[in-house]
Order: structure tokens, then C-alpha cells, then sequence
């Protein structure tokens, strides 16, 4: 298991965006955790899932090598939630009556 320093990036309900300067670069489609530090916890938007700790994410998109190291400039993170989780936060859906 290994740790790493990251800055943040474009974060959204769906996932964030990290840029690392490690030199181990982080293949496609790897499940990693993400935890924001507890400052960061309470700034405004940040979803709920990363208020709350650890979030397990897989790699969706990996960046651009750096030319200087070789290593990616960034992965786009996505979460992996339970949508049953997702579907608590959000408004009761509307039914609409069909005739059949």
C-alpha cells in the first residue's frame, strides 16, 4: 500500500480530479482510496461521500506524461458509490400515472 500527496482538482459528486507528483505512476481502471485533509473536509462542495473519510475511487482517465519524469501530470478519479447511497441524497422521483 502506498501513500501519496496530491493537489485537487475539479471535484464533483461523480468524482476529482488529482494532480501527483510521485514518480509511481498509477495505471488505468486501479481502485484507489481518496481522503481530503480535514480542513479541506469543510470547504463548500465537497460531497458528502469525502466529508465523511476515505472514498474508494477508481482510475478513469489518466493525464498527459510530464516529459521531465515520464510519469502522468494528473488522474481523473471516479467514485465508487453504492447508488442506493446516491439515491438518499437526492429528491423523491415523480411518478406519472400511465394508462395501459
Amino acid at each position: 500500500m502506498r501513500f501519496a500527496s496530491v493537489t485537487t482538482r475539479d471535484i464533483s459528486n461523480a468524482g476529482i480530479f488529482v494532480e501527483a507528483d510521485s514518480a509511481a505512476a498509477i495505471p488505468l481502471y486501479r481502485l484507489v482510496h481518496i481522503q481530503l485533509e480535514r480542513d479541506a473536509r469543510e470547504a463548500p462542495g465537497i460531497p458528502k461521500g469525502l466529508r465523511q473519510g476515505r472514498l474508494l475511487s477508481a482510475v478513469w482517465r489518466v493525464g498527459a506524461c510530464r516529459r521531465s519524469t515520464g510519469t502522468p501530470d494528473g488522474y481523473a478519479l471516479r467514485f465508487m458509490v453504492d447508488p442506493h447511497h446516491n439515491a438518499c441524497d437526492r429528491a423523491p422521483e415523480q411518478r406519472m400515472p400511465v394508462a395501459s
